[in-house]
């Protein structure tokens, strides 16, 4: 029995002496700076450089540059009202107090319960004011008390620097302050005051920067996120786009301190920068695609009917991965240009006839078309509604030269069958929601009007008509009701280009770390649409080179596609007209796809209906740009 004692003291004694050891070698370090945290004898940096963002070739899109900051950590209520006079002595020309500013320190610091009537004075003391109702009444009486100088207007605003904020945040007190002034600051060995070498973002291009994001402090909207992600309060953060989407990434590790006992700072690790971000996006070839729309905008005037035109938009990717290697949306106003590539993902258009890819998928999927069956293109004629029809007389057409021809009579022919009815001139056609759930559940699986995947916050679906017709569902059919977005447009071409395989669109390539690959995106199949693909392709080929697509895009690089055109109310009284472009080449083997977009190119006249080729000239220029490059 003794025996089994003196094991058992044994182990026990093991296992004291092993967790001993643990806490007080292995996990030493580890354990102070707990310890040090919760007793406030470390502080951190105010940020640190974020990574960089780089195109697809390695050329820097998004950097930092470095700036003097002035920073004031706060430990043990320190005198900021002396610490702000010695700052005036040290900082050249500091900025002046607001008026807001200056009544709150006058608050502060002089007796005002003159600015009170006796009957405000009673009611504070029997609480029907609270001091919150108090304080805002003396603020605004006291505008005839304030007769600060130049110098005392300086030193309130320091002040207010000192203490804006909460007690434990990194108040900045002057970014880009000067050399001289950073040493002084670090002579002067102010309680809790120190000059850090700190960054801004700096952009390197003048385009796409909305598509990066902008960077800055946590906010109220967002503070619980980010409390839970392990971030301070005081942290820089991306607050929008890439830098949001990659902001785990891109942020830095921040500097180290040690808060000595007269309340002095000393260092105990610089900072650190953040991941790099490799971007699918080719910066020369964006550039270039803006100068072709810049150049198309700017002629614009020399053709008729485009007095509502001023916009433009460009998608270039790589069906097989969903990469977005050029995205681009232009605006002319006057004489200006505007960068509104976001709206390729928040703004929705109506596109027309190059959505039709999709509308003959709802024939093959429930066997509503003959495939290679001609009919003789006419009108439709439904009851109360005029005749609806083709551009032109087309003739006998089959599936795929009513895709080369464009033929709206083809389509409403389909969504005919679609009620199970056949057509008859004049006829009634009962239609519900359920034959546009199924337009519109086909047209999602290709990417119109759902979610295109893209690593990008605040992507529209597009709109929806509300209304139940039987006009409308012809409508649907032909790409005139419902609206989509430039991307999703990317989204359904890329999925024609790869025979159904819908893969979700995105900028980023890689994460690197001081150039080691530390994460690489992969394709992410979103779904496979089931379709006649064989005759579809077949039908868009010929669309481009001799059909309605024909001069789009230059035979050699073995293009197929569609064209679109649609009509817009665009006010009372006026109808705009959309063109649309979409796109994949060599047919055989896609390689990039193109969507080209431009709303508003024309109007409806009744004088004649010309309208400048515009979208034919810019896709044949952005085709041969991707194709020759």
């Amino acid at each position: 029995m003794k025996k089994v004692y003196l094991i058992i003291i044994f182990i026990l004694f093991t296992i004291i002496t092993s967790r001993y050891l643990y806490l007080s070698i292995y996990k030493h370090d580890y354990y102070y700076e707990k310890y040090l945290n919760a007793t406030n004898k470390i502080v951190y940096g105010l940020n640190a450089p974020r990574g960089r963002i780089l195109d697809r070739n390695g050329k820097v899109l998004v950097d930092n540059i470095g700036i003097n900051t002035i920073v004031y950590h706060n430990f043990d209520n320190n005198d900021s009202l002396t610490i702000a006079k010695k700052l005036l002595t040290i900082l050249d020309n500091p900025e002046e107090a607001s008026l807001e500013e200056q009544k709150n320190y006058y608050l502060k610091y002089n007796n005002t319960d003159n600015l009170l009537t006796t009957k405000e004075q009673e009611l504070y003391e029997r609480r029907k004011l609270t001091p919150k109702e108090v304080e805002t009444i003396k603020l605004n009486r006291l505008d005839k008390y304030l007769n600060y100088t130049k110098e005392e207007k300086q030193l309130i605003r320091l002040y207010y620097l000192l203490n804006n904020g909460y007690f434990y945040d990194n108040k900045i007190i002057k970014l880009d302050s000067s050399n001289k002034e950073c040493a002084l600051v670090n002579e002067a060995n102010l309680p809790g005051l120190t000059c850090e070498y700190t960054t801004k973002r700096i952009y390197l291009y003048d385009t796409l920067n909305d598509i990066y994001g902008k960077v800055g402090p946590i906010t109220k909207e967002n503070k619980d996120y980010y409390l839970n992600e392990g971030y301070s309060l005081n942290d820089s953060v991306g607050l929008s786009y890439l830098e949001k989407q990659y902001d785990s990434y891109l942020r830095g590790t921040k500097a180290k301190y040690y808060v000595n006992d007269d309340n002095t700072l000393t260092l105990i690790s610089s900072s650190k920068q953040g991941n790099d971000l490799i971007l699918s996006i080719d910066i020369d070839l964006q550039l270039k695609i803006n100068d072709i729309l810049k150049k198309y905008l700017k002629q614009a005037s020399k053709y008729k009917h485009t007095e509502y035109f001023n916009s433009s938009y460009v998608i270039v990717s790589d069906p097989s991965t969903g990469e977005i290697i050029a995205s681009t949306g232009l605006s002319k106003i006057k004489d200006t240009y505007y960068d509104i590539t976001t709206n390729i993902l928040t703004s929705s258009f109506t596109v027309g006839s190059a959505i039709k890819g999709a509308s003959h998928t709802v024939g093959y999927q429930n066997n509503l078309i003959n495939i290679g069956k001609k009919i003789n293109d006419s009108c439709v004629k439904l009851y109360l509604v005029p005749a609806k029809c083709s551009y032109k007389k087309l003739g006998l057409i089959d599936d795929i030269t009513a895709l080369k021809t464009s033929s709206n009579y083809y389509q409403f022919m389909t969504a005919i069958k679609l009620t199970g009815n056949t057509y008859k001139y004049n006829m009634k056609l009962p239609v519900t929601e359920k034959h546009f759930d199924i337009y519109r559940n086909t047209f999602a699986s290709f990417g119109l009007g759902s979610k295109t995947g893209i690593d990008l916050e605040n992507e529209s679906t597009g709109i929806k008509g509300s209304a139940i017709a039987p006009d409308l569902l012809l409508n649907l059919s032909i790409g005139q009701y419902d609206t989509y977005t430039p991307l999703q447009l990317t989204n359904y071409i890329n999925t024609i280009a790869m025979d159904g395989k819908r893969y979700a669109l995105h900028y980023l390539k890689e994460v690197k770390n001081n150039n080691k690959t530390i994460y690489t995106y992969e394709p992410i199949l979103l779904n496979e649409v089931t379709s006649n693909f064989k005759r579809l392709k077949e039908g868009f080929k010929q669309v481009v080179n001799n059909g309605t697509g024909s001069g789009y895009t230059d035979k050699k690089y073995k293009p197929a596609g569609k064209t679109g055109t649609s009509e817009v109310v665009y006010q009372k009284g006026l109808t705009t007209i959309n063109h649309t472009y979409v796109m994949y080449a060599p047919y055989d083997k896609p390689k990039y796809s193109i969507v080209v977009l431009s709303p508003n190119i024309s109007y409806n006249n009744k004088k004649d209906n010309y309208i400048a080729p515009i979208n034919r000239y810019i896709s044949k220029e952005v085709s041969k740009l991707v194709f020759e490059k």
